[in-house]
């Protein structure tokens, strides 16, 4: 069964079938060549796979990220960053990153974060004459932060799948997607100052705080999501649905941008994302039992402990795997299926399951960036109308840095354990 199944999921990507139906094609081609197995147990595992009550958190945020969107929430964080950092050198770089922050902790999507912010800030960069690729590149980069900086999607499935708390993940993550944020800053101003790309107008604190005002209500959003989830005053599901009310209240009667008639968009848009996540979920829970079935999972665990039971080595073997794997499979799909797998070995070892989430979660996150499959590449890509191998070349340098983060976090499990640690005290 195993090869069967391996055989037919290649052939189904190498005809670009979408990893989704690949995937549910491939298990059900398997069972079925098998003989072993009802084929009615491939429902009822996709069904088992669904059947999670903190999967309810993804429809949620998603949908509270669209309404932040509609509701004027990005163009005021965009103001306000820019009144910080604007009248730097390479200021609308450092304004991009930082927006690209604020609007993480709020959605916990890559790909909405790029669109959302990218749909202001490309523009306005070139318009300051950037070039059009570098500005791409530091969008589709500072788009990754989405699924690093909590609330984040890939953080709540590898939770559910290994059983780790999904408040820990999203604490684990801060100091992480801090530190990647304010290196790409530093790489963007390193850059921008090569090429002469000079800061915006300058601005009075009276100015900043006026937009500091403006902006408090989005801003606010993260710490009410958070303080709630590790105050115990609700679950991150429980933080999702608090997030779309609190989104809709300050779009419709705070900031007055979202009108009744922009509501039905927004769900439509976020029930097809959802769709498409949901979709890929189950059908690689369905995987995920049938690899387990066939006992896959053990074989490579004893593949890593007797090629090296050294913590270190293997988590630089599982990093450069990861980021390997996230060159060309989705994300979601990437967590589901290696971390019953990656994760059990990893605590044999000795490393802490929450690290290992945030690792695996960092790596995946690269991978948005990096083509085949890089998804923030082609949403920045309909932004900026600029082809496929130019962004994949101005991308370089900022992936250099974010696999030298990668490690960072991967050998010092201070960085993304600290908080949590200090908020158990």
């Amino acid at each position: 069964m195993t090869m069967t199944l391996l055989i037919s999921m290649l052939i189904l990507f190498l005809l670009t079938v979408p990893i989704a139906l690949s995937i549910g094609l491939a298990s059900t081609i398997a069972v079925w060549s098998s003989g072993d197995l009802p084929l009615l147990v491939l429902v009822q595992r996709i069904f088992t796979s669904l059947d999670s009550f903190p999967l309810m958190a993804i429809p949620f945020f998603i949908l509270a990220g669209s309404l932040m969107e509609t509701g004027g929430i990005s163009k005021r964080l965009v103001h306000f960053a820019n009144t910080l950092a604007g009248s730097m050198t390479g200021g609308l770089a450092g304004v991009t990153v930082i927006t690209s922050m604020f609007f993480a902790a709020i959605s916990g999507s890559s790909p909405a974060t790029v669109a959302a912010i990218g749909s202001i800030m490309i523009p306005a960069m070139v318009a300051r004459h950037y070039d059009v690729n570098f500005a791409a590149a530091i969008q589709s980069v500072a788009g990754a932060l989405g699924v690093i900086i909590p609330p984040s999607i890939p953080m709540i499935l590898y939770g559910v799948v290994v059983g780790v708390s999904i408040g820990d993940l999203f604490i684990a993550g801060i100091i992480p997607g801090l530190l990647i944020g304010f290196s790409l800053i530093l790489t963007a101003f390193i850059i921008s100052k090569r090429r002469g790309y000079k800061g915006a107008e300058h601005f009075t604190w009276q100015q900043r705080f006026e937009a500091f005002k403006n902006a408090i209500f989005a801003l606010l959003m993260p710490m009410i999501i958070l303080g709630g989830i590790y105050g115990g005053i609700f679950t991150p599901t429980e933080a999702a649905v608090v997030a779309v009310a609190y989104a809709l209240i300050i779009g419709l009667f705070v900031y007055k941008e979202i009108k009744l008639k922009d509501l039905i968009p927004a769900f439509v848009k976020s029930g097809i994302t959802t769709a498409i996540i949901m979709l890929i979920i189950g059908n690689a829970g369905l995987l995920g039992w049938l690899l387990t079935k066939e006992r896959i999972p053990q074989t490579v665990a004893q593949s890593f402990i007797s090629f090296s039971d050294n913590p270190l080595v293997f988590l630089l073997i599982v990093n450069i795997f990861l980021l390997i794997v996230g060159m060309f499979f989705e994300t979601s799909a990437s967590v589901i299926i290696l971390a019953p797998i990656l994760a059990p070995i990893a605590i044999q070892l000795g490393v802490d399951p929450v690290h290992f989430g945030i690792i695996m979660v960092v790596n995946l996150a690269i991978g948005m960036v990096t083509p085949p499959l890089g998804v923030n590449l082609f949403v920045a890509m309909q932004i900026s109308k600029v082809r496929l191998e130019q962004l994949s070349k101005a991308v370089i340098p900022f992936l250099i840095i974010l696999i030298a983060d990668v490690l960072v976090i991967s050998y010092i499990p201070e960085i993304s354990l600290f908080l949590v640690e200090l908020l158990k005290k």
